[in-house]
């Protein structure tokens, strides 16, 4: 049986691991306030890019003629799949790497390609059989648009050298603190009707056909430049709302650790006052009864 030592050597310890999960929940308390500031501020401008890219599309007869629009048969298919740098965040990775799984197996049939991005993707794609094509650490911690351009130009590479007839990014969408929304999206080609989908925060459909915009330029020359700009921003938003869930995710998990760790204390503390009671009434008994023998 656990004497009173064992039991304040336990205390003590979980005590301990309270105070770390405590404070690593206000750590990413603090870095999710940034990140979600980062995340929420780019939807209206990805939604921007849409509507602009919708109405260009509209005016040029053959949106084929560009490279990054060529419509292909799906043989070769290149996957973006964005994980959390580290643990401790409940099944935040855990869910978006199945969910990669089950979309690989999906595209058995074909010829599949990986970039994995952060380490938890990189590490399980490490000790599978899947091709990875090229992998990114430290990035989602805290979205940066100088590595969202060098993912971008590496994947806009791939598919204009024919290497990829399509591109799907897999992530975590922030939605609040205590829910993310796992998100499979087609990037490459852009197709029409994927520009015609309002996102949250886009200005409705109804508004942007209203618009007729003036461009200085021709609108194929317009076109030529967004495209490009839409693909980085969409890789960038992915890594934004990747680290605002996980941050937030984080925050959550700990918050759910030092709640369960006041509990262990509280049981741990209850039987320990219980072993203490019970030794005190034997010694009592142990003295009455001695009192007793010798009177």
């Amino acid at each position: 049986m656990p004497t009173l030592l064992d039991f304040r050597r336990r205390i003590r310890s979980v005590r301990n691991t309270q105070q770390i999960t405590r404070a690593m929940k206000f750590i990413a308390a603090a870095r999710l306030r940034r990140a979600q500031e980062t995340a929420l501020s780019l939807r209206p401008y990805a939604g921007g890019i849409r509507e602009v890219l919708r109405s260009a599309m509209s005016r040029i007869e053959n949106p084929e003629q560009f490279p990054l629009l060529a419509q292909r048969p799906e043989e070769r298919v290149l996957v973006l799949v964005t994980s959390g740098e580290r643990g401790l965040c409940g099944a935040f990775n855990a869910n978006v790497l199945r969910r990669a799984f089950e979309f690989l197996r999906e595209k058995n049939d074909k010829s599949v390609e990986v970039i994995a991005i952060a380490k938890k993707s990189r590490d399980s794609f490490r000790k599978r059989s899947w091709k990875i094509a090229a992998e990114y650490v430290d990035v989602t911690t805290r979205a940066d648009l100088g590595k969202a351009r060098e993912i971008a130009a590496e994947v806009m590479k791939i598919y204009e050298a024919h290497q990829a007839d399509s591109v799907y990014l897999i992530y975590n969408e922030y939605r609040n603190v205590l829910m993310q929304t796992l998100r499979v999206e087609k990037l490459l080609p852009l197709e029409r009707a994927a520009l015609a989908t309002p996102g949250k925060n886009s200005p409705p459909a109804s508004s942007a056909d209203a618009v007729d915009y003036i461009y200085e330029q021709p609108a194929a020359e317009i076109f030529n430049k967004l495209v490009p700009r839409y693909v980085e921003m969409q890789i960038y938003r992915m890594l934004a709302e990747t680290s605002a869930a996980e941050h937030a995710a984080r925050m959550t998990a700990m918050e759910s650790a030092t709640s369960n760790a006041s509990d262990v204390i509280d049981a741990l503390t209850l039987h320990m006052n219980k072993v203490r009671q019970a030794a005190i009434t034997r010694e009592i008994i142990e003295v009455v009864s001695g009192a007793a023998s010798a009177g």
